[in-house]
């Protein structure tokens, strides 16, 4: 059937539109906060945790930044790692850092979603993911304080400067920001718009369903996952969290398969689909902030840290709850 520029539009222009702008936003946000010196006062809100980790002062700005907005906690990092205030090494835990609040962002979404099909099962399956989440904020807490000297006192002892006390002026801080935000923006778009058409033509040309198939028929390695729940983390690889909890809500209200089954077999899809997850909806919007090589790096962390805590909490619930 050939398709029209309003079925391309749809299926391509408009997603990658309010990506585009979530992003942009997210960025100027970002160049707004810094150029008003507001990063200290959201600082402020995660200083013993950031301490604790010996991260900067941005970075504790970020995780405070994260629980609102994920996208302008990536701008406001990228910005500081651009002008060399965070190396690689402290970008990539303080991105790991704020696993716990950007978790949270999408957890009323999750659950709104969950808990009309599955019922007291919802509660179960996001109260695992969101502890996978604190467990990643709580790891990335101890190997930071490890690999990471204190951060320098001066950074911390400095006053805060806010437009309230004659520090900023906001006309020119703004005006600042703006600046930063035109001169950032073309190579946002320049990165980020490929790598989604890519991902779309892939897609398009069957390259992620061959490699869900293919993983999907690979899955009688997984011993606590019963048969009849296979088909449930089969359509969490195909067609994510949507059609896996159809065939879950259905399979529990017709009883065959206990409220346990069905939260392993949706962790386990949630696990599995790890590696899509990261390649088609992580790395267009990273691409934007951050380098491609860095990109990819911060991605296989983020991801492979993701995915390790879930499969310890789907684990802990298989043995104290399931076996």
């Amino acid at each position: 059937m050939t398709e029209t520029l309003f079925d391309y539009w749809q299926a391509l222009g408009a997603p990658l539109g309010r990506l585009l702008l979530g992003m942009a936003a997210g960025l100027l946000a970002a160049n707004v906060l810094e150029a008003l010196r507001w990063t200290r006062r959201l600082a402020r809100l995660s200083a013993p945790l950031a301490r604790a980790a010996h991260l900067r002062e941005v970075a504790g700005a970020a995780f405070a930044l994260s629980f609102v907005s994920p996208a302008s906690a990536n701008g406001l990092l990228s910005e500081s790692h651009r002008r060399g205030e965070l190396d690689s090494r402290e970008l990539m835990l303080a991105n790991l850092f704020n696993s716990l609040p950007a978790y949270l962002v999408h957890t009323p979404t999750i659950f709104l979603l969950t808990w009309p099909v599955l019922g007291f099962p919802a509660v179960i399956y996001v109260g695992l993911t969101l502890a996978a989440a604190a467990l990643r904020t709580a790891f990335t807490v101890v190997i930071a304080r490890r690999l990471l000297p204190p951060p320098p006192a001066e950074s911390a002892a400095r006053a805060p400067e806010t437009p309230g006390d004659g520090g900023v002026n906001w006309k020119e801080a703004l005006a600042r920001a703006w600046k930063r935000f035109a001169r950032r923006l073309p190579a946002l778009v320049l990165f980020t718009v490929p790598v989604y058409i890519l991902m779309y033509v892939l897609q398009r040309h069957g390259f992620f369903a061959a490699a869900e198939a293919w993983l999907g028929s690979r899955l009688d390695w997984l011993p606590m996952i019963k048969p009849q729940a296979l088909g449930i983390v089969l359509l969490h690889l195909a067609a994510e969290l949507g059609a896996a909890l159809g065939a879950a809500g259905s399979a529990l209200q017709t009883g065959g398969l206990a409220p346990e089954d069905v939260v392993m077999a949706l962790m386990a899809g949630n696990i599995l689909s790890t590696p899509m997850r990261a390649i088609r909806h992580q790395l267009p919007s990273y691409a934007g902030f951050y380098r491609p090589r860095l990109a990819l790096r911060l991605i296989a962390a983020n991801q492979g840290l993701r995915a390790l805590s879930m499969a310890l909490m789907a684990a802990l619930y298989y043995i104290l709850v399931v076996r």
